[in-house]
């Protein structure tokens, strides 16, 4: 079961996608729903939509066996998916404690989320290789798409707390709208913002020649 303290959190999430996301006509009645929910109803809902997992001996439609332990919050993590590759991402970088991909629903135009590899709960653990790597995603931005500047700032989604590298190209705050961004658009980010591997140098091989000519000895004349 998702904690139930999590779970205002977590429908407050997929409200703001959903009014990113969905047509306005459709919205209202997407929040209706979302919003009259049971904790149960609403966590068969996340598992029903892959935005939670759920081991192989607990039921999606049944409580579980009074021996089955719960999800552990990083198997409810959509996040900790991405880091074990289960959701597709849009890797652009990474380091030893975290990798930067594109939000799906940004803000901004190249917006990009810092996300530890190690489920963390609040800023204050947030390993400091996390900054290193947004400041580096920051300044690549900036060289890229000249915006007015970037702020980097902390968020806590679905008990995961991670680091926003937001793009300022007018007055984009924090809590602006988003709007979900194409896959075409996604991938030609991915494209400018991707670090490359670094190609070993091909060490050329030359032929010492000598500095002065070989002299040809040839036998004396024999008259």
């Amino acid at each position: 079961m998702i904690p139930k303290s999590q779970i205002p959190q977590i429908k407050k999430q997929l409200i703001r996608q959903i009014k990113a996301t969905f047509p306005k006509d459709k919205q209202a009645l997407a929040i209706k729903q979302l919003k009259s929910m049971s904790d149960e109803q609403f966590e068969q809902f996340l598992i029903q939509n892959k935005l939670i997992q759920i081991s192989e001996n607990q039921s999606s439609q049944n409580s579980p066996p009074q021996d089955s332990p719960a999800p552990s919050p990083a198997q409810q993590c959509i996040f900790c998916s991405i880091i074990n590759q289960q959701i597709p991402s849009y890797k652009i970088d990474e380091n030893k404690d975290s990798i930067a991909v594109l939000e799906i629903n940004p803000i901004s135009k190249a917006h990009v989320l810092i996300v530890p590899k190690e489920h963390i709960k609040s800023s204050e653990k947030l390993p400091p290789t996390a900054f290193t790597l947004a400041k580096k995603i920051a300044k690549k931005i900036k060289t890229k798409f000249k915006p007015k500047e970037v702020k980097i700032y902390s968020e806590n989604l679905f008990g995961h707390e991670i680091l926003n590298v937001l793009p300022i190209h007018e007055n984009e705050a924090p809590d602006s709208q988003r709007t979900k961004a194409q896959e075409k658009e996604l991938k030609q980010l991915q494209e400018k913002l991707k670090t490359k591997p670094r190609k070993k140098p091909v060490k050329k091989t030359s032929l010492k020649k000598d500095s002065k000519k070989q002299k040809i000895w040839l036998p004396k004349r024999i008259p």
